[in-house]
């Protein structure tokens, strides 16, 4: 027993050690442009399309649920190709764009290469919910790319929206999180967009879904599958269009509402289920400010999770390629 707990401290220790080479002003003065390049950029496309914040938003998670927020997701091929990936990221285009930008801003003739696209993922991610009307938070700096990807990983480590309050937790809690964080990261599905597949055997097949919502996902998610497969449906049902791509407490209101759109956001909310979700959705739904502390507190936890740091890795010139140019 003596010895386990000598085992856990020691990694405790050494996540902190790597973390603490993170820094919020890590690039103050090799590029004191950096985040307010990646700020103009963010804004700009979030306005132009408010999806592409929820798309910045799910990169960045998709990224450090494997191998940890190193930019392995933007590699092609590889992690793109997942289940839970596969025909659904979108975003990839503008973190290069970016990327580009940013070195430029850096002014340093290309001479060498200051930004990582891990931290322009990770910074675009807080920019993203802000511009969408969200909190912030402070994102540490300092993340290195990674040179390799992992598509078993990826399959074995994001979690499917066909999990229930038990499979969630395990999938979360192996990354370091709580429920409560677990609970609130569900939450940025205030925002976003699924596809007819992900929900259709909830929509057909689940009772406690409420019978107006599930009629009107229906006119547009047939049951036999194959048919309107990549047809989309609002992940927060809310009256208006602007409202479904507002960051607020709306997700948690519909869960109670039995208007959950994926297996995974209702299961969060099964009254007399006996799960401990329920008081944490009920206490987000009833106070945005809870759940938006929440929700940053959780993504700077989730921001450092296993960074390439120093020497490790490298820092791409081209997001989705290891070659030099």
């Amino acid at each position: 027993m003596a010895s386990s707990s000598l085992s856990v401290v020691l990694l405790l220790c050494l996540a902190a050690a790597v973390s603490a080479q993170l820094s919020p002003t890590f690039y103050d003065s090799s590029c004191p442009g950096a985040l307010s390049t990646i700020k103009s950029a963010v804004d700009a496309a979030v306005s132009s399309n408010p999806r592409m914040g929820a798309s910045l938003l799910r990169l960045h998670f998709h990224d450090c649920f494997v191998q940890g927020c190193d930019a392995s997701v933007l590699l092609s091929g590889n992690e793109q190709n997942a289940g839970g990936n596969a025909g659904s990221l979108l975003g990839m285009d503008l973190i290069q764009k970016i990327k580009d930008l940013v070195e430029a801003a850096c002014d340093n003739n290309k001479r060498t290469l200051i930004v990582s696209c891990a931290d322009i993922l990770a910074v675009a991610a807080r920019d993203s919910v802000v511009a969408l009307g969200g909190p912030s938070w402070t994102v540490q700096l300092g993340r290195r790319d990674s040179t390799t990807a992992s598509v078993t990983l990826a399959n074995n480590d994001l979690p499917p929206s066909s999990l229930d309050v038990a499979g969630l937790n395990t999938r979360f809690a192996a990354k370091g999180f709580s429920s409560i964080d677990m609970v609130a990261l569900s939450g940025a599905h205030t925002v976003g967009r699924a596809q007819c597949k992900n929900f259709r055997n909830r929509l057909y097949n689940e009772a406690n879904i409420d019978p107006d919502y599930a009629a009107k996902l229906k006119a547009n998610c047939p049951q036999p599958t194959g048919s309107g497969d990549s047809n989309l449906a609002q992940l927060d049902d809310t009256p208006t269009p602007v409202n479904a791509d507002s960051f607020d407490n709306g997700y948690f209101v519909n869960l109670q509402l039995n208007k959950g759109l994926l297996h995974s956001d209702q299961v969060l909310y099964t009254v007399g289920a006996g799960g401990a979700t329920e008081n944490i959705v009920d206490s987000f739904a009833a106070n945005p400010e809870t759940f938006w502390n929440a929700f940053a507190s959780a993504m700077v936890k989730m921001g450092n999770l296993s960074p390439l740091t120093g020497s490790q890795g490298m820092v791409r010139r081209t997001c989705s390629s290891t070659k030099a140019n």
